[in-house]
């Protein structure tokens, strides 16, 4: 049944869940603050839909596979701190406004969609939502779209905060000391990140 207190739980999960740090959100500001918000805008739109295919596989039955044969959630745990790990010694220069043209550019649409699958805070959503909120005694594709439609309603505006903050502070990156300090925080982040999901 769905009803207001279900509902609100739902969407205060999401939201706790989608503004706090994690990759997404460090990857954001790292482009945000590299490339300004305007071009991070596809990156932006790519994270919302991610979620939604993939709360929508594990209430579609992947969860189940994740249950039967944990082996494969731990790999992709493992697979995904690898990843935050490269991403994490890729961060170090990478904010150098100056070098913009000369090499990167902002993650393309589809990229920040299919990042979700290498994203262990994205599975840990899209499984706790499915295993604690999903609605019981209702039509079960009522279910689905009640537990899919929120997400990325509640996703872009969070993650936006961290796109917005990276584009702000971007101004304050010409100066080679705070470039540095905030290279080795976001660093730092995704290896904590990293770590915690595998734990």
């Amino acid at each position: 049944m769905i009803d207001t207190e279900l509902t609100l739980g739902l969407i205060t999960f999401y939201f706790i869940m989608f503004v706090t740090p994690g990759p997404n959100n460090i990857m954001l500001t790292a482009s945000g603050i590299r490339f300004g918000f305007k071009k991070t805008i596809p990156h932006l739109l790519g994270i919302p839909l991610g979620h939604t295919i993939q709360i929508s596989l594990v209430t579609l039955g992947l969860g189940v596979i994740f249950k039967n044969y944990p082996v494969t959630q731990i790999f992709l745990k493992f697979l995904g701190c690898g990843y935050l790990f490269f991403l994490a010694y890729t961060m170090f220069g990478s904010l150098n406004i100056k070098d913009i043209n000369k090499v990167g550019r902002p993650l393309r649409f589809y990229e920040a969609s299919l990042f979700q699958f290498l994203n262990p805070k994205a599975w840990l959503v899209a499984t706790t939502a499915v295993t604690v909120f999903f609605p019981e005694e209702i039509n079960f594709f009522t279910g689905l779209f009640f537990i899919t439609f929120i997400a990325p309603i509640v996703c872009l505006p969070s993650i936006t905060i961290w796109a917005l903050f990276g584009s702000t502070i971007r101004k304050f990156i010409s100066n080679n000391k705070i470039k540095k300090t905030i290279e080795i925080i976001l660093a730092i982040l995704l290896i904590i990140t990293g770590i915690i999901m595998v734990l």
